[in-house]
């Protein structure tokens, strides 16, 4: 297959250059002859991915938060994972909960059984909240690009797609720049996906706005001004969305990551998605473990479920860029078919370094409420 799939193929090979320093790996504690699944870094620490198991069932429970099951396809990812272990119950909570809210959960649930296990983070949260995560990496950490994951493990790269907008085609024509989301037809009609301060398909929605306006990642402020232009306008909306607006017309036009917004189409026959001509915003989700992790032997367990190829190919179902695409294109374990039922990409991509990322969020906490307010 000679198209590649990841998003570090069509231009994001030097963008996210992680860098962080982090925690170093440490060595497992094997005291009395067995594994300490909380320190450990890897499955050679477990000895094999049986012994990993037999850990994981006998903990018996996996905590994970803010997966909804109408994202990325995540709703198949899991219940794929409790066909494969039943012994293994899965409490799914807050599954609208914004990537922020993910580590408000951990710190109030700390030392808890009710604190997640795992973490799916946008790239700016997970880079502000290293402390929070136990290295870990899968055994399919080689093929996963070097761009994509913190040189640790800390957190790693799993999926993701660009940035886009979706829209109910009954009611508007298809957008071809910003400035057209400016017009009265669009009046209380353009949502984003969350508070861009929190969670990471908005912060998303800030850097297409900043970047379709000429600007650069360096400074999201033409995307802050965009917003505010279109919110004095009369044409922000401010609702959360969710496949229940989108169904129900609540929310006609929405920024979100292609993959969400496509997913849409299953609700509302009349949806759309468009990626805008010009510069294109791209990004994954991260993956991690909670160093706190109540189950941390299957909290292993899910990543190595989740970087394995029949999870990868369940993201690629539900439209989303697996990390490992290239990898499993190789090996011939990619299904070439739903492959072919991604959307074109842009000719020019871009998604901001971690300098980039952790800038525009303090400008961002500054400057956002007083300009949609």
């Amino acid at each position: 297959m000679k198209k590649q799939l990841t998003l570090v193929a069509v231009g994001l090979s030097t963008a996210v250059a992680l860098g962080l320093t982090g925690c170093a790996a440490g060595e497992a504690d094997a005291g009395d002859g067995g594994t300490d699944a909380a320190t450990a870094t890897s499955l050679a620490d477990f000895g094999d991915l049986a012994a990993l198991e037999e850990a994981a069932k006998a903990e018996g429970q996996l905590n994970v938060i803010a997966l909804p099951r109408d994202w990325a396809n995540y709703g198949e990812v899991l219940d794929l994972f409790a066909e494969k272990y039943p012994e293994i119950t899965i409490n799914e909570a807050s599954p609208d909960a914004s990537s922020a809210e993910e580590i408000q959960a951990a710190e109030t649930n700390a030392g808890l059984d009710t604190a997640p296990d795992v973490f799916d983070l946008g790239l700016t949260v997970a880079l502000q909240n290293t402390d929070t995560f136990a290295p870990y990496q899968v055994a399919a950490w080689d093929d996963i690009p070097d761009e994509l994951k913190e040189p640790n493990g800390l957190f790693v790269g799993d999926y993701g797609g660009y940035m886009s907008i979706g829209y109910d085609s009954s009611k508007f024509a298809e957008p071809a720049s910003l400035d057209e989301l400016l017009g009265d037809e669009y009046r209380g009609a353009v949502a984003i996906n969350g508070d861009p301060t929190q969670a990471g398909a908005a912060f998303a929605a800030v850097g297409l706005a900043t970047v379709q306006s000429d600007g650069t990642l360096d400074d999201f402020q033409p995307g802050i001004d965009f917003f505010g232009e279109l919110n004095d306008a009369g044409n922000l909306l401010k609702v959360d969305v969710t496949t229940a607006t989108v169904a129900s017309g609540e929310t006609p036009v929405v920024f979100d990551w292609d993959y969400l917004n496509a997913a849409h189409t299953a609700d509302n026959p009349a949806w759309e998605t468009v990626i805008l001509p010009g510069v294109g915003y791209a990004g994954y989700y991260n993956q991690a473990v909670n160093k706190d992790a109540p189950h941390p032997a299957a909290a292993r367990l899910w990543q190595e479920f989740l970087y394995s190829d029949e999870a990868q190919n369940l993201w690629l179902k539900g439209g989303a860029r697996p990390v490992l695409a290239d990898a499993m294109a190789e090996a011939g374990t990619i299904d070439e078919e739903l492959f072919a039922a991604l959307p074109a990409s842009p000719e020019e991509t871009v998604v901001p370094t971690e300098e980039q990322s952790t800038a525009a969020g303090e400008l961002l906490g500054a400057e956002w409420a007083t300009a949609v307010e």
